[in-house]
């Protein structure tokens, strides 16, 4: 397959055909397109050239299409359409796709759109997964899923598997339930195919089976899925009813969304903002860090400032600044990513303090070797005397050491308290490690060289 590959002169031909009318030329581009392909394309498209494409394909693709578009832009062509031509692109999707859609809608169209969901049954699915928090698995989860009865016999059990499986686009699981809908097992396909016709379903089913309950985090479910290789995993009430089933499709997305907020989070910005957000938003977003960062930038002149004895005698620990600095900057963020990461994946277990003594181990040997290097560019290229060298190297190593601890501490201290850890990388530890270590640095040099 040769990727596709979004140029200038494609989007273009599209808007020429476009303004002259020409659905058949516009259809035979696009025939061959992968769907997401074309969400691409109609992200750069104008709002009348987007909606004139979503209207030209058919809903079976299109309904594909809407979900992958970005959410501005989708937002804007769902307005140009009538509540009966929603309704005509929901009617192609899973019902979590279709609840996603219709929850960005403005709530006085919400209910003309539902009642004209032809099919009614999807159409009350799709309302009963509004019901759930969309930060939670049942606002992930879709209704669509093969289930069959503990006490059907497997011929039985095959004829309703065919009924049910028309409306799954994929079955990656096959759950059973009891007569209160509360899921027991899962069954296997080999099974199913090499058991008498006539054996009950009790007798062959799978009863472990991993499932998460309505109310689980998405950040768990992606969690639990990971951690055991899953492509799809039972969602599940508080009386252990089966109510629907989360894909891997999903996860992905959840996990996608998860990376982009830490790293941004990472960077200093402290809301989820895009790009061609507005300045007022992405302002908002960066503004309070950027403070933060300034706020240590003035503590760290005023340490700097009482100080000032020293430049008299020693003006060349000025030119050792950035080094503690960037030094200090560097080690935190570094040991707080891997924590970071670490307490993400559930990787990290354990007391504390154990995790506290590797990374002041690992900030020694750190230490040490950086000063080492030091001590050999500080004499051929600074000259500086071997008591002054010797001072620095030490204040470098300590700083090393400080700044691994602090970097190892806040994630996991935040954590234990609930706060997401990803809010103690960038700005935050950098600063913290530029201020501590610049005190560090003058405190060591004072004791040493007695200014």
């Amino acid at each position: 397959m040769i990727p596709f590959k979004l140029t200038d002169e494609l989007i273009g031909s599209i808007e020429i055909h476009i303004a002259n009318n020409n659905d058949g030329e516009l259809s035979s581009i696009l025939n061959d397109i992968h769907y997401a392909d074309i969400a691409e394309i109609i992200d750069e498209l104008n709002e009348d050239e987007a909606t004139y494409l979503i209207k030209l394909l058919d809903s079976d693709k299109t309904s594909d299409i809407l979900t992958e578009l970005n959410e501005d832009v989708r937002e804007r062509i769902l307005s140009k359409l009538s509540a009966k031509e929603i309704a005509e692109e929901l009617d192609e999707l899973d019902t979590d796709d279709a609840a996603d859609i219709i929850g960005e809608l403005p709530k006085d169209i919400v209910n003309q759109v539902i009642s004209e969901i032809e099919d009614k049954e999807h159409a009350k699915d799709i309302v009963d997964l509004l019901r759930y928090d969309e930060n939670s698995a049942g606002g992930l989860m879709a209704k669509e899923l093969v289930k069959v009865n503990e006490n059907w016999n497997v011929l039985t059990c095959v004829k309703e598997m065919r009924s049910q499986a028309e409306n799954v686009t994929r079955v990656h699981s096959i759950y059973v339930i009891d007569d209160e809908e509360k899921l027991k097992g899962r069954l296997s396909l080999k099974d199913l195919l090499t058991t008498s016709t006539k054996s009950p379903i009790k007798d062959i089913y799978i009863s472990k089976v991993d499932s998460v309950n309505v109310n689980e985090k998405p950040e768990e479910v992606a969690k639990i899925m990971s951690k055991y290789d899953l492509e799809a995993i039972p969602v599940v009430d508080e009386i252990g009813r089966l109510v629907g089933r989360i894909t891997i499709d999903d996860i992905v997305d959840v996990i996608r969304e998860e990376a982009e907020k830490d790293y941004q989070m990472a960077a200093g910005i402290s809301k989820d903002v895009e790009a061609d957000d507005s300045i007022w938003d992405l302002t908002r977003a960066r503004l309070p860090w950027l403070t933060i960062g300034m706020m240590g930038g003035v503590g760290a002149a005023s340490i700097i400032n009482s100080f000032q004895g020293a430049f008299i005698n020693f003006p060349i620990l000025l030119s050792f600044i950035p080094l503690m600095q960037a030094t200090a900057g560097n080690v935190g963020v570094q040991s707080s990513a891997i924590v970071v990461q670490g307490l993400a994946n559930d990787s990290i277990k354990g007391a504390i303090w154990g995790r506290l003594g590797k990374e002041l181990l690992l900030g020694l040997v750190n230490g040490i070797a950086l000063a080492i290097v030091f001590l050999f560019i500080s004499h051929f290229a600074f000259h500086t005397t071997y008591l002054l060298s010797v001072t620095v190297g030490i204040a470098l190593v300590t700083v090393v050491i400080n700044a691994a601890v602090i970097g190892t501490f806040i994630p996991i201290f935040l954590n234990k308290r609930g706060i997401d850890p990803a809010i103690a990388t960038g700005p935050f530890i950098t600063t913290s490690n530029d201020v501590i270590g610049i005190l560090i640095y003058f405190t060591i040099a004072k004791i040493i060289l007695g200014f």
